[in-house]
């Protein structure tokens, strides 16, 4: 087992979209990159914590590599926009990786160079060594999931659109 940890606006879709990636054993939505222990959504959301809202992921690294993770992490949402994915603004939606080994940070560090390689806009992600991760609350647990949700429609309407239809 290994772990790697996401940042990619609302914890929600990032959750959804890799807890149903074959390999990975677990997701957790949480709180990490900031400077308050033991943060609560009603703390992180105000924005002043510094932390991320984050997704955990555990996964079989013979079933599933690190690099398949960044590459999804890439597409399921905008590098490119500070602080912000879709209506969603403030520093705790900020891009963001948190590795957790020398090797998951060499990856991070060549996967958004190759990232960058396609997009005009300037990529502004974080890479940053792990973190405490703070699980968010039960009910930020496989949201969508539980909701009948398959994804967050806003952000993965414009994700998903070919780029001669935005």
């Amino acid at each position: 087992m290994a772990l790697a940890t996401f940042a990619a606006g609302c914890f929600w879709g990032v959750e959804e979209t890799f807890r149903k990636m074959k390999g990975v054993l677990k997701t957790t939505a949480g709180y990490t990159g900031g400077s308050r222990p033991n943060p609560g959504y009603e703390h992180v959301c105000t924005g002043k914590t510094g932390h991320a809202e984050a997704v955990q992921v555990e996964f079989d690294p013979r079933k599933i590599s690190y690099s398949k993770l960044l590459e999804v992490f890439w597409e399921s949402h905008n590098p490119t926009t500070l602080n912000r994915q879709g209506p969603d603004t403030g520093t705790q939606y900020r891009s963001a990786i948190f590795y957790h080994s020398p090797a998951q940070k060499a990856a991070a560090e060549k996967s958004k160079r190759e990232a960058q390689k396609k997009l005009k806009e300037r990529i502004v992600t974080e890479i940053q060594p792990a973190a405490p991760f703070y699980p968010a609350e039960e009910y930020h647990q496989r949201y969508l999931h539980k909701k009948g949700l398959g994804s967050c429609s806003i952000r993965f309407y414009f994700v998903s659109l070919p780029v001669s239809r935005l």
